[in-house]
């Protein structure tokens, strides 16, 4: 949670530069978010001037986080947003909950300890697979995600030995 040292109440509204002098933000970036993310709506006084609540700026540290420390592109987290919920936005707990995520140690594995070629083969069919269902249901883009992303690590892994 945002640390704010003025003296306000937790409560209070506060300005796009407060927002961005606390979370490290430069404040066109937190314009161009609400062009982007329609969750997004500080309010706006008479000469467009911003002012936001409490949940604003937890909407910005949530898509500050998934966008700059989790990797989402900006499509990406505004899904994440609108499929959860805005709840458990982080997607290792999702991916704990779903189950069935294997490490590159439970991959099927050649003798010289590499993935072999048909995990990788099936593995990579299934992501292409849930790439296609993720357009139908933006929730699921996040396990396609964290599928992917251990498909690149097996490669990785693969192409060292």
């Amino acid at each position: 949670m945002a640390e704010f040292e003025d003296g306000k109440d937790k409560s209070a509204l506060r300005t796009i530069g407060e927002v961005s002098e606390a979370l490290g933000i430069k404040p066109h970036v937190l314009r161009y978010w609400e062009q982007q993310f329609s969750l997004l709506k500080p309010l706006k006084r008479s000469g467009g001037r911003r002012y936001y609540r409490p949940e604003d700026v937890a909407l910005v540290e949530d898509i500050d986080r998934l966008v700059n420390e989790e990797g989402y592109t900006l499509k990406g987290a505004e899904a994440v947003l609108r499929g959860s919920g805005r709840e458990d936005l982080d997607r290792r707990q999702a991916e704990r909950r779903a189950g069935e995520f294997r490490t590159a140690e439970e991959i099927a594995t050649d003798e010289n300890g590499a993935p072999g070629a048909d995990a990788l083969s099936k593995d990579t069919k299934t992501a292409s697979k849930d790439s296609k269902k993720s357009k139908a249901n933006p929730a699921d883009m996040t396990e396609t995600l964290a599928r992917l992303k251990s498909i690149r690590k097996r490669l990785a892994k693969a192409i060292e030995a």
